[in-house]
């Protein structure tokens, strides 16, 4: 396979206005992991639909990439969103799937199915080296953006749970070391749609599902190096573990959205960036006429707006990070970011594998994997529709209805 490498590449850096020495040195060192050890398993993998290596995952365990937001009392770096953002960037720029795995460590370590402080303070501290993670779901095959209408009931018997109902969408159900499973425990007519819903807790061992709970791949065209879930929970068992409050799961998962959709933009900027990268290096190489592309000004304006479309996500990605870190609600703010990268990460992809022309559209190069995963980030961690939705209601106020 003819593919680029660190070497082929110039070097797009990120502007240094929220930059500090430590941030600096944090982001060289995810970039070095990333172009040197995370692209040449990207570019073997991904095209066979293989999964993440887990002496990778190992790998980042060690350099502390799963627990960057995890307190330094639990074995964490306690660090903040915006080096959170910074890495999960640059690891996004090599293969998105790496950069998102971090969040199952990182965005999991008050969810940990424990009966104790001590148990629940050992598996925090393994998760910060990456060897408890979790897994989410909380979609289902008519539930989605409308988390109201979850339907997977669960059911309190004693000291159990004991679960039933289908879910989908749940990315890295096999090899997560715990779930948490986002269930109706209520249904009180009288309440609002959204009460009742409690997040259940599943541990179970690497490689299996939970006893009682069945599930198949499903197909995707992208994201691939993890495989995605369609679940089915047939009075599936589980220990009513002391975690959130019963009938809270809701608010809960609506209080974590700022740093998801934070975390999603840092993915698109990465995707963008690698495009970029490649669609500049292949420029600079492709001749047509005697002449490299690039002298071309077709290609140079593409160019040209494409870098200009990363730096103003990124930016607006740092205020966000900076906003979130500092405790300031920035819930516009954060759906802009996430909508705005998303849809810039799916326009420059298509340019670069414009400029790379019938060589893009082949799996011999990275760009095509971009393409294929920037499409997505407009789709999870809530649509661009319900982002825009969210910035039109801050704006203007919720429409009235009939």
């Amino acid at each position: 396979m003819v593919r680029a490498t660190m070497m082929d590449k110039p070097e797009i850096r990120p502007s240094e206005g929220y930059m500090t020495e430590e941030r600096l040195m944090m982001q060289e060192m995810a970039r070095d992991f990333a172009m040197k050890e995370v692209l040449p398993a990207a570019n073997r993998l991904d095209p066979e639909k293989g999964d993440i290596p887990q002496d990778l995952i190992d790998r980042m365990g060690e350099l502390g990439f799963f627990g960057i937001l995890i307190p330094e009392r639990f074995g964490g770096l306690g660090l903040g969103m915006f080096e959170y953002c910074l890495v999960a960037e640059e690891l996004s720029r090599a293969w998105m799937s790496v950069g998102s795995i971090i969040a199952r460590g990182n965005m999991f370590y008050k969810s940990i199915p424990a009966r104790t402080d001590e148990e629940k303070l050992e598996k925090i501290k393994l998760m910060a080296q990456g060897k408890y993670l979790g897994a989410f779901s909380m979609s289902e095959p008519n539930a989605g953006s409308d988390m109201a209408s979850i339907g997977c009931r669960a059911v309190r018997d004693e000291d159990e749970w004991v679960v039933t109902g289908s879910k989908y969408w749940c990315t890295f159900a096999d090899r997560a070391d715990f779930m948490q499973v986002i269930c109706r425990t209520s249904a009180d007519p009288d309440a609002p749609r959204w009460a009742g819903l409690t997040a259940i807790l599943f541990e179970k061992p690497r490689g299996e599902f939970p006893q009682g709970v069945s599930g198949h791949s499903i197909p995707k065209i992208g994201y691939h190096g993890w495989k995605t879930y369609e679940l089915a929970f047939d009075e599936a068992r589980t220990p009513a573990y002391d975690y959130g409050t019963t009938g809270g799961a809701f608010k809960a998962v609506v209080s974590g959205l700022e740093g998801a959709r934070a975390h999603t933009a840092a993915r698109s900027i990465g995707l963008a960036r690698g495009a970029l990268e490649d669609a500049i290096a292949h420029a600079k190489q492709r001749e047509q006429f005697d002449r490299p592309i690039s002298d071309f000004q077709a290609i140079r304006f593409k160019i040209a707006s494409m870098a200009t479309e990363v730096e103003a996500a990124r930016q607006l990605m740092y205020f966000v990070c900076h906003q979130i870190d500092n405790g300031h609600n920035c819930a516009k703010e954060a759906a802009m970011v996430k909508f705005y990268a998303a849809e810039m990460a799916e326009r420059v992809t298509s340019e670069a594998l414009q400029i790379l022309g019938g060589a893009g559209y082949t799996t011999l190069h990275a760009v095509e994997r971009h393409w294929r995963d920037a499409r997505l980030t407009k789709i999870f961690e809530g649509s661009s529709e319900i982002q825009q939705r969210i910035i039109a209601d801050t704006l203007l106020g919720k429409p009235t209805r009939d």
